[in-house]
């Protein structure tokens, strides 16, 4: 967090023209983040949860920093990681390194942009590791902003200035309600402290219409971010509109906040609230999953079509938080990973082409893989991993989520029930057919028909040139894709981290329905 935050400021104080010192910045900050975070991640103790000489490692947390901050609200500066924190560290270091990377492609007011990058990167690497809610929400909004500023300035396309409009009405509202649901929070535990507030739960407990309300305002507020169906038209039109860093860092990381605030604050503290809207978010996800698929299929333009997908994709990890599983929750965050390198990726590739040609119009370009066979080669792997083909982390995530919604145990009457969701066992069995269906069928459809249109046949003779990816500017796909097969192929070495943060927050839930 820190790196990219510090450079921010540093580079306030160079000249505008210095373009190779605002480049060289970005890069070498967040690529040392990056190998911090892969540091932290190869360290971090999963046998942490089972001990109990701290608050900290009771939770299994690790990595803690605590410092006074805001001492009349009970505010402080507190960060470390767990199995889930630690995980999205990782991935958010090693797409803010390939957006640095990325950036080239502005040219005008490049210092501005820099820092607004590394603001980016510095906010959401600490809303991650935040161990306290107000510092977690505060350092998002920081994250959030300069995506407005970003995509008005810098934005391309006639729909610019439309584009960030809506952007900045749908996320500034969706923001302001879970920060009602947090000012609640606060008002019943008087502390902003996530572990203190985990603690209260053993002497104190929200009565269950409070936790209901509070629960909606935290799952639709931040539905709102992760682009939850209905409230999703923001995204692709922003993502379309967005410089490709900034689409590489909002649809990869930033995103996901919404999601791990939702897993990380709202179910353990709010189980009754959980319990009553779970099987609602279970149903809205196949909103994101089937419409937005089915809308993914009519695309002609490469970037719509890719958010499109972004915001199906999303419809898994609710479906994995929805089932309020063990395997659900660690399915959920393992798409959430994934995703965020694929977004990364398949935005980068994109606005590399857009670079060459000035169009993503998929019927005006054509033929590309034989004249730009590492983009083209980089774009199919992007692609097939969208689909969910195995061997990537996706398909991982994705069959992990499936297999947690429907591992809920069959509701018979008059049996005792064994899970807080049991009595909607075969809503959640339906929801997962027909998310499957749509992965398998409607995922397969519109990915392989962007293949053949992109990369396959003869080239238009009017098609503009464009010229293949060299050099080093090779390194930033290269990462991506090679992590994306590295968790795919073995994706133990996540699971290993995210299962027993996955397993305290089901049995949170869990405990307070059997008492």
């Amino acid at each position: 967090m820190g790196l990219p935050l510090v450079m921010a400021a540093i580079l306030t104080l160079v000249p505008a023209d210095k373009r190779a010192v605002f480049r060289w910045g970005a890069m070498l900050s967040t690529l040392a983040s990056m190998l911090l975070a892969i540091y932290v991640f190869a360290q971090f103790d999963t046998s942490l949860s089972v001990s109990q000489d701290s608050l900290e490692k009771e939770y299994g947390y690790a990595f803690t920093q605590r410092a006074p901050w805001i001492d009349s609200l009970n505010i402080s500066f507190h960060v470390g990681v767990d199995g889930i924190g630690v995980v999205m560290v990782l991935m958010a270091s090693i797409v803010a390194f390939a957006a640095a990377c990325c950036a080239g492609e502005i040219k005008a007011r490049e210092k501005e942009f820099t820092i607004l990058l590394l603001l980016m990167a510095g906010g959401i690497l600490g809303a991650f590791m935040s161990l306290d809610v107000f510092q977690m929400y505060f350092l998002h909004e920081l994250a959030l902003v300069p995506t407005f500023i970003m995509i008005g300035v810098w934005g391309r396309g006639k729909n610019r200035d439309y584009a960030a409009y809506k952007i900045t009405l749908y996320l500034s509202l969706g923001a302001l309600i879970a920060l009602a649901g947090l000012i609640l929070l606060y008002m019943e535990f008087e502390t902003f402290s996530l572990l203190g507030m985990l603690d209260h739960l053993h002497t104190q407990q929200i009565s269950t219409g409070k936790q209901n309300l509070i629960f909606a305002l935290l799952m639709f507020g931040l539905g709102i971010l992760v682009s939850l169906w209905p409230f999703h038209t923001w995204a692709p039109l922003g993502y379309g509109a967005a410089p490709t860093a900034t689409a590489m860092m909002h649809a990869g990381v930033i995103k996901k906040f919404g999601l791990f605030m939702l897993i990380r604050v709202a179910l353990p503290l709010l189980p009754e609230g959980a319990q009553t809207w779970l099987p609602v978010l279970a149903w809205l996800c196949l909103g994101n999953i089937l419409y937005c698929g089915l809308v993914a299929m009519r695309q002609k333009d490469l970037n719509q079509l890719i958010g499109n997908s972004s915001v199906a994709h999303m419809g898994f990890v609710f479906l994995g938080i929805a089932s309020l599983t063990t395997i659900g929750l660690t399915g959920a965050v393992m798409v959430m990973f994934a995703h965020g390198l694929l977004a990364a990726l398949a935005f980068g590739l994109s606005g590399y082409l857009y670079t060459q040609t000035r169009t993503l119009d998929m019927e005006k370009v054509g033929g590309l893989l034989k004249g730009m066979p590492f983009w083209g080669t980089a774009m199919i792997m992007a692609l097939l991993a969208g689909c969910g083909l195995p061997g990537f982390a996706n398909f991982a995530g994705e069959i992990t989520v499936f297999f947690g919604a429907w591992s809920i145990p069959a509701f018979e009457a008059g049996q005792k029930l064994t899970h807080p969701l049991q009595e909607y066992s075969l809503q959640f069995r339906v929801v997962t057919i027909i998310a499957i269906w749509s992965a398998l069928v409607i995922g397969a459809v519109y990915m392989l028909r962007a293949i053949r249109n992109l990369l396959h046949g003869e080239p238009d003779a009017d098609a503009p040139k464009a010229e293949d990816i060299t050099h080093w500017k090779k390194l930033p796909y290269a990462l991506l894709i090679g992590v994306l097969l590295l968790f795919g192929c073995y994706p133990k070495l996540l699971t290993g981290k995210i299962n027993t943060a996955s397993k305290f927050i089901q049995q949170a839930v869990q405990s307070d329905y059997n008492r």
